[in-house]
């Protein structure tokens, strides 16, 4: 692949150049506040207007499908508790069978 020589002087480096292949650029180029000369440069690189029918339209957002909102929140607190209290049956546990099987 030929790159064109201004990628390699292009004060943004050739990413930026990279990055707006393929569209529209014109909003890139006047966001950044491009100097007279860099728009009397452009004139000498302009390739041409986009056609707009050929570009693709945007796809709208689809915000990813979350549970149905649980009002009963009795299994959650169930579940709570459950996470709380088994740990400390299983430490209360060894703790007394250690008590109960120690050899004095």
């Amino acid at each position: 692949m030929m790159l064109p020589p201004f990628m390699d002087d292009h004060p943004g480096g050739d990413e930026v150049l990279l990055a707006a292949t393929g569209k529209d650029a014109t909003n890139d180029f006047e966001d950044v506040g491009h100097s007279n000369s860099a728009r009397e440069m452009m004139d000498k690189y302009y390739i041409g207007d986009i056609d707009a029918s050929t570009v693709p339209t945007k796809r709208s957002y689809i915000p990813p499908q979350q549970p149905a909102y649980n009002q009963d929140k009795t299994s959650d607190f169930v579940i709570k508790i459950l996470q709380f209290l088994v740990p400390i049956l299983i430490l209360g546990l060894a703790f007394g069978v250690r008590h109960f099987t120690k050899v004095e």
